[in-house]
């Protein structure tokens, strides 16, 4: 796994398709350290937006981060400058996690019973507002699985409706629908927690 070799640093910025368009060609050509540099640069953002995909358990979401990145590696080659670098990597990552959250559909799962809030808005030493972002995290986590995809994809990474009910197989009504029953969960959940 990469993560042997490469540990996932978050305080990278995205900065640049040029500098990126050489290092994917030297990558391309199997040159490892040039992706162990767009590694570095991306793995943050790349591991944000699976963790919040799949409610925030964090070895799933290393696990999937590492996969992201080695799907990256081995389609490398093929890559056309389309688009921008991070925009395919950041697709490629999205594409992971819903697969693994199809996959996971058809298993038994977290129920997401109400014992998931019993810690949620205990005050800490890091002050009120980490303590809120604490508790949104944990009420987005909490969610049904589709219904947190569908939140995440719109409220956080913008995609429109369209998009959604394509890549998760459903109607864009559904998208409509989850993302309402997602926002009435959070409202109620962090609610009852204040």
């Amino acid at each position: 796994m990469l993560a042997a070799v490469m540990p996932i640093e978050t305080d990278h910025p995205d900065t640049g398709t040029d500098d990126d368009r050489a290092l994917v060609g030297a990558a391309a050509r199997g040159e490892v350290a040039a992706f162990e540099a767009l590694y570095r640069r991306h793995a943050g953002r790349i591991h944000g937006v699976i963790a919040r995909l799949v409610g925030g358990h964090g070895s799933r979401a290393e696990d999937l981060t590492q996969d992201a990145f080695v799907r990256a590696w081995q389609a490398l080659p093929a890559f056309r400058f389309e688009s921008a670098f991070g925009t395919w990597l950041h697709r490629l990552a999205v594409n992971t996690a819903l697969m693994d959250l199809r996959s996971r559909k058809s298993r038994p799962q977290d129920d997401g019973s109400e014992d998931a809030f019993d810690g949620l808005g205990v005050p800490d030493s890091a002050g009120y507002g980490t303590a809120l972002s604490m508790d949104l995290e944990r009420a987005v986590a909490s969610l049904p699985p589709r219904a947190r995809a569908v939140l995440v994809l719109y409220d956080v990474e913008g995609w429109q409706h369209e998009e959604i009910a394509a890549e998760l197989g459903m109607a864009v009504g559904s998208s409509k629908a989850q993302l309402h029953r997602a926002r009435h969960l959070l409202r109620t959940r962090l609610e009852a927690h204040a």
